[in-house]
């Protein structure tokens, strides 16, 4: 319904109450676009039905990928967005990212933990609806200018018409968010319970790991501890039917695996028949045949596998070692297993960002999912540019190229960092491959969604490292007016009048509906945020 239309709809609800008569039906009309999603299963489903356009967009044209970075704040994802529609013209294909790995360092109440699953469960859903509320601030925000120009042009005879149809188009700041539940928290019921908080938050996209749940750790770490497929589908099966019980029919699931990495398993799971998943899963485990029981001693553990009898190689804290150089193939098994079981998108978590190798694992998948797509992690736990130089320098010896003005990445692993790198033609092809990895691996990889982390996590400390090296140093003052202040002004950033951004505009006109012109406002000539 248009702008008018609704004011005309309001007019009529409040004529019919006598006691309404001091109600201005075009200021409720405001307030009502102002607070266009009222909860957070309203945002779940607008932004569900986004990502399910997006996936089937990228599936008839693989440029159409879409992007997230890492927020840990509602302030820090209003600022992505706002900057995303400032600098784009549209949030298209634009998404939020929520890390477990930053509500660990950042909002827990213990204060920083590692990425273990420690913090407390409900943080992730407070930290939904932190963002979602901070996300229909800026719209509060933007809508409201385009009412003061509303009322100017009407009062100055200008083109009203024009900015009523700005208003009946906004576009709205709220975009999808991709949450991690880790590994879920606990058993089945806890990863139910807690992905229902999600969603009632906002979350349209669930994101959950193959891991042990009371051993997760971050997946660019060592001692990562994976669970049989039966564990793991039980969990993708409690996301499900929390998206069904709150009506959100076409929620997201993206099924992570972290086998590359992982060398463990905690338990051996059973095998009712031959070649079902416990089986599968089994076949994997580091084992040597028993010839002579006699050999066996007190404590050990066996299984009959292949018609042999064999003994899993357990460590001393009880967990299982799976065979080396089997992660490719479990990587593409708990691919396979978790699309079968209802998972919609993939995460493979890899040591390093190349296509070649990422791919090599989505087109074995594709082989039985044709419709199999990743989300993927460009982490910053990748050190990208040794890497990248260190695939370059690899890539131009094979092809006999002469590298030898070039350190040798196999003799000094981090030459290639040097300095003196910059700017040299490695240098440069190394940053070109950086800057297409995205619309290369969303063609030649599947990949549908990249995301950073915890890229504000970084941001932070180098933008507060910055200002605090010259404000306490001889800057002084200066530190901040130059490299902050004056740098807000010119790129026309909102944060610059603070007041504005924190709500005192819409707050002021609160009051001027509520109470008329007796209201006390803070918008008054003696605001200094009339200098900006």
């Amino acid at each position: 319904m248009s702008y008018l239309d609704l004011i005309e709809q309001t007019r009529q609800t409040i004529g019919a109450k006598q006691e309404w008569s001091a109600i201005n039906a075009e200021y409720a009309v405001r307030m009502q676009l102002q607070n266009r999603f009222k909860t957070g299963l309203e945002i779940a489903q607008y932004t569900a039905d986004i990502m399910r356009r997006d996936m089937a967009n990228y599936d008839a044209d693989s440029s159409k990928y879409t992007q997230s970075l890492g927020c840990w704040h509602g302030f820090v994802a209003q600022q992505v967005m706002m900057s995303v529609k400032k600098h784009q013209q549209t949030t298209d294909r634009s998404y939020i990212y929520l890390s477990g790995w930053m509500v660990a360092a950042l909002r827990s109440q213990f204060g920083p933990l590692p990425d273990q699953s420690m913090h407390e469960k409900t943080s992730v859903s407070d930290l939904i609806e932190e963002i979602y509320t901070f996300l229909k601030q800026a719209d509060a925000r933007e809508l409201r200018h385009m009412f003061v120009e509303l009322d100017e042009a009407r009062a100055n005879g200008g083109d009203a018409d024009s900015i009523i149809q700005r208003i009946d188009s906004y576009e709205t700041h709220v975009v999808p968010i991709i949450a991690d539940i880790d590994a879920g928290f606990g058993n089945e019921e806890a990863t139910y319970l807690l992905a229902k908080r999600m969603i009632e938050a906002g979350a349209c996209a669930i994101q959950i790991e193959n891991q042990v749940s009371d051993a997760k750790q971050c997946g660019h770490q060592a001692g990562k501890v994976t669970v049989p497929h039966e564990d793991f589908v039980s969990k993708i099966n409690a996301v499900r039917y929390a998206f069904l019980e709150l009506g959100i029919d076409n929620g997201i699931i993206v099924a992570r695996t972290d086998s590359l990495g992982a060398g463990l398993t905690q338990k051996v799971p059973v095998s009712i028949q031959a070649g079902d998943l416990g089986s599968k899963y089994n076949d994997f485990l580091d084992t040597e045949i028993i010839e002579d029981v006699s050999e066996l001693q007190d404590g050990d553990i066996t299984i009959r596998a292949n018609g042999k009898l064999t003994k899993p190689k357990r460590l001393d804290n009880g967990l299982y070692a799976l065979k080396e150089d089997t992660g490719f193939d479990r990587v593409v098994l708990d691919c396979i297993t978790s699309l079968e079981h209802g998972a919609d998108l993939l995460w493979i978590e890899t040591e390093k960002p190349n296509v070649e190798q990422i791919a090599a694992m989505v087109n074995e998948v594709r082989k039985v999912r044709p419709e199999a797509k990743l989300v993927y992690n460009n982490s910053p736990s990748f050190n990208w540019t040794l890497k990248f130089r260190e695939q370059v320098y690899t890539e131009w010896k094979a092809e006999g190229k002469d590298v030898s003005a070039y350190p040798n990445p196999a003799e000094d692993p981090m030459a290639l960092m040097d300095v003196a790198i910059d700017g040299t033609e490695l240098s440069d092809a190394a940053d070109a491959l950086v800057r297409t990895f995205q619309a290369d691996s969303a063609r030649e990889a599947g990949i549908f969604h990249h995301l950073i982390t915890l890229p504000t996590y970084h941001t932070a400390a180098l933008s507060t490292d910055v200002l605090s090296e010259g404000y306490f140093g001889d800057l002084g003052m200066l530190a901040y007016v130059r490299d902050v202040q004056r740098q807000e002004i010119r790129k026309n950033l909102a944060s610059v009048k603070h007041q504005d951004l924190a709500g005192s505009n819409v707050g002021d006109d609160h009051k001027e509906y509520f109470l008329g012109e007796k209201a006390l406002l803070a918008g008054g000539a003696a605001n200094t945020m009339n200098q900006f």
